[in-house]
């Protein structure tokens, strides 16, 4: 094993739909998908950027109520996993419709206040946005890889770090937790 520490920070949102729009499923071994990409380096730790759930149930409908259910386990599950952080951000309804509030914010500051936890930072999201963070980091002398699904890939992204991973069938064959398409 490598002495080389990398820390995680997956955009929990940007991955979700990458998943679902490329590879039609969400049965993703999160541990299996570490293992792979630390590729023999020491794991320092992973931090998922995600959206509490709304627990209104006033305003929840049956399948809502069921969906919430669903991402309070997944995110609970992801809390037991050893060196796991699961860091919330929140939703504001704006105009009748939900947005993610203060996720990317905080990955682009850990990244930036984490970099003596780790030489190599890999950044699992697709959004252009993390760019400046990512110059930031490199300028101090650390590396930084990015993975995503093909459709929402950023080329500005892929290129301001120093290697890219495209999740696709290929790559996360062996990091599914079912054989059988998981949606």
């Amino acid at each position: 094993m490598s002495s080389e520490r990398v820390t995680f920070f997956i955009d929990g949102t940007n991955l979700y739909f990458g998943l679902i729009k490329d590879l039609q499923r969400l049965d993703l071994d999160f541990q299996k998908l570490v293992n792979k990409l630390l590729d023999g380096r020491t794991l320092s730790r992973v931090y998922y950027y995600a959206v509490a759930p709304s627990h209104d149930q006033q305003t929840l409908q049956e399948a809502d109520i069921e969906r919430v259910k669903r991402q309070l386990k997944f995110l609970d599950a992801l809390r037991r996993i050893p060196y796991f952080e699961v860091i919330l951000g929140r939703l504001v309804n704006h105009n009748g419709s939900y947005i993610e509030k203060g996720v990317d914010v905080a990955l682009a500051v850990d990244m930036l206040d984490l970099q003596s936890t780790y030489e190599t930072a890999i950044l699992i999201s697709g959004d252009s946005d993390f760019c400046r963070a990512v110059q930031v980091v490199k300028r101090g002398g650390k590396h930084v890889e990015n993975a995503t699904t093909r459709t929402l890939s950023s080329k500005e992204l892929q290129q301001s770090c120093d290697v890219y991973h495209l999740l696709d069938e290929d790559f996360l064959y062996d990091c599914w937790r079912n054989k059988t398409n998981g949606i």
